[in-house]
């Protein structure tokens, strides 16, 4: 069984700072390319980022490149995006997901990010 949970999410003032996790299993998390992508209220899907299967390689929206960071720890098959200096525009619903050869192929419930005064 395929599980991709997401947890971190919450309410952070902007300029702020949150760090979100995603616990995966039942597939060989160090084989695979894993995307963090968000949907904000009333809008389509936005990727966020992709890291490769070793951690070495990174790739980033030009909305957050600079503030975000994304990371794994493959020991722990968990995937990790740090993210720094949060605007009001960055409120979402940040899914973690699988990428396949053509799309992205599993995914998790998300987690809500809300920056706020």
């Amino acid at each position: 069984e395929v599980q991709l949970v997401e947890s971190g999410g919450g309410l952070v003032q902007p300029g702020g700072s949150l760090r979100l996790s995603c616990a995966v299993s039942g597939f060989t998390f160090s084989n695979d390319y894993m995307n963090w992508v968000r949907q904000a209220p009333g809008k389509g899907l936005e990727w966020v980022s992709i890291v490769h299967g070793s951690g070495r390689s990174t790739y980033y929206a030009e909305s957050v490149k600079g503030r975000f960071t994304i990371s794994r720890d493959n020991a722990k098959n968990t995937l990790y995006l740090q993210m720094n200096n949060l605007k009001p525009e960055d409120t979402a619903l940040y899914y973690c997901a699988r990428q396949g050869f053509y799309a992205v192929d599993n995914w998790g419930k998300g987690t809500l990010v809300t920056v706020s005064s």
